[in-house]
């Protein structure tokens, strides 16, 4: 779920219209939301005495977080809440400041909304894919205090394949396994589930990096879970709702590599029958055909 977004428009919806897109979500069989970020710059999700001192961030007019608790508790799902985004870079004079900034929010989290039945895990939101030493040092810091505050519950991270379809020109398979066990091998303790993003490699490529990052995954006694992406990076306009048939060859790769779960970004925007976008809507219908639902 993505309110406090980069890069996509805002549906501007009140309780009514989220408890609507919970009841599509349902009844396709979603049983996991995961709150992309608590807040970006300045705009947050719920009322932060920690984010309000520490980056002057706004005063949100509604509780974001009570609401999707509230809904996910009535609709039978779990919940992650997703940690701050600074939308800057993380280099070794920001990384501190920044992971302690966090972790101070996640204690305030944990306080205000711990008690919450729906309350089941935690999002790390910061997106990297290949190595990135202060990222790592921040996870493992902010990983561990959110298992100890909340006596263990799951921490996901949501990296990116860097393949062919990257601006770097992407990685090698050879390349992304030893980067990424050694990654893994420091993160351990600290990260629970791996959900790699599945746009920026080819089909091609696709079913053999979810099957390296599935046996990395097992080495490191993590879950691996699929995030397969439910807009076109394909399109000259940023950012439409994908091609049923793309992720029709996504979610069959996925179940090729023998993933334990999907999820998607973002479901609200590029996959409901309440979306802003029409073509959201066939792809809601399509999915629903490919389930027998």
């Amino acid at each position: 779920m993505d309110e406090i977004s980069y890069d996509i428009p805002h549906h501007n919806w009140g309780y009514k219209e989220w408890e609507k897109d919970f009841q599509a979500m349902k009844s396709i069989g979603i049983d996991t939301v995961v709150m992309i970020r608590c807040g970006l710059r300045r705009f947050m999700t719920y009322d932060s005495e920690v984010l309000r001192n520490g980056v002057k961030a706004f005063t949100p007019p509604v509780d974001l977080v009570a609401m999707y608790l509230e809904l996910a508790e009535k609709y039978g799902m779990s919940f992650y809440f997703g940690t701050y985004d600074h939308g800057l870079q993380w280099n070794a004079s920001t990384w501190e400041d920044f992971t302690e900034l966090n972790c101070q929010m996640i204690k305030e989290a944990w306080q205000r909304y711990g008690s919450s039945k729906a309350f089941k895990g935690w999002y790390l939101s910061v997106e990297i894919g290949r190595e990135h030493p202060y990222v790592v040092k921040g996870f493992n810091r902010m990983g561990k205090l959110c298992k100890d505050l909340s006596g263990g519950l799951p921490v996901l991270i949501s990296p990116y394949i860097e393949g062919s379809l990257a601006s770097s020109g992407g990685l090698s398979f050879d390349t992304h396994t030893k980067e990424w066990d050694s990654l893994l091998s420091r993160l351990q303790g600290a990260v629970d589930i791996l959900a790699f993003q599945d746009g920026l490699c080819s089909y091609d490529e696709l079913t053999q990096f979810l099957v390296i990052n599935n046996e990395l995954a097992a080495q490191y006694n993590m879950q691996s879970w699929t995030n397969c992406e439910s807009f076109d990076r394909d399109m000259p306009i940023r950012f439409l709702p994908i091609k049923w048939e793309k992720m029709y060859h996504k979610l069959r790769a996925a179940e090729a590599a023998g993933m334990q779960k999907a999820i998607t970004f973002e479901f609200s925007h590029f996959m409901s029958p309440n979306s802003m976008y029409a073509s959201a809507h066939g792809l809601f219908d399509r999915y629903k055909e490919y389930m027998q639902l």
